[in-house]
């Protein structure tokens, strides 16, 4: 299966991985090491702005919101520096307008999180306009809602009352919601 992977990569495996949570860009690079790429990774748009512009890669995941910016801004500067890179933009924060937007900036494909290192590797390597195949194992409509109110829930830290007003949600409903374990 190895070997097969380093065909369809070629002959530069080179591979950015562009994300601030440190132990996902740690477990999906080691991933991608084991599929062929030759990955290096970078925890900010600084960061991954640097390495396109110092070492321009064959490859990229970028993450699209990061601590300091916007991962489109590394995308930007990749398809400067290097227009045949394959970009696939990350993100947790899954809305048609920046899938729309990275791939008018030069993303080859936009997966939400969480991707797996399959996933990405096959969106990496797609060619042509053919559609990916959906996934094995899609997450139940009750497991992406209940991954949006905890998304929400971090981004408020943790404020309960925020959250339900910025879910217009009740209050005592949000409560129960958090206090139930995950949907399968």
């Amino acid at each position: 299966m190895v070997d097969e992977l380093s065909a369809e990569i070629g002959a530069d495996r080179t591979l950015l991985l562009v994300d601030d949570d440190e132990a996902f860009v740690k477990r999906l690079a080691k991933a991608m090491e084991k599929r062929g790429f030759e990955p290096e990774t970078a925890s900010s748009v600084a960061a991954g702005r640097a390495i396109a512009v110092s070492r321009p890669p064959a490859y990229a995941v970028v993450d699209l919101r990061l601590e300091d910016g916007n991962g489109l801004d590394v995308v930007e500067t990749l398809r400067e520096r290097r227009p045949d890179c394959r970009i696939v933009v990350l993100t947790g924060y899954g809305a048609i307008a920046t899938a729309v937007a990275a791939v008018k900036i030069g993303a080859t494909d936009y997966l939400s999180k969480p991707a797996d290192a399959n996933d990405i590797t096959n969106a990496l390597l797609a060619k042509g306009e053919a559609m990916p195949a959906p996934p094995e194992n899609p997450m139940s409509a009750d497991r992406v809602r209940w991954e949006h109110i905890q998304r929400v829930y971090e981004m408020c830290d943790r404020n309960v009352s925020e959250t339900a007003r910025r879910l217009s949600m009740h209050r005592r409903t949000l409560q129960r919601i958090l206090a139930k374990r995950s949907p399968k």
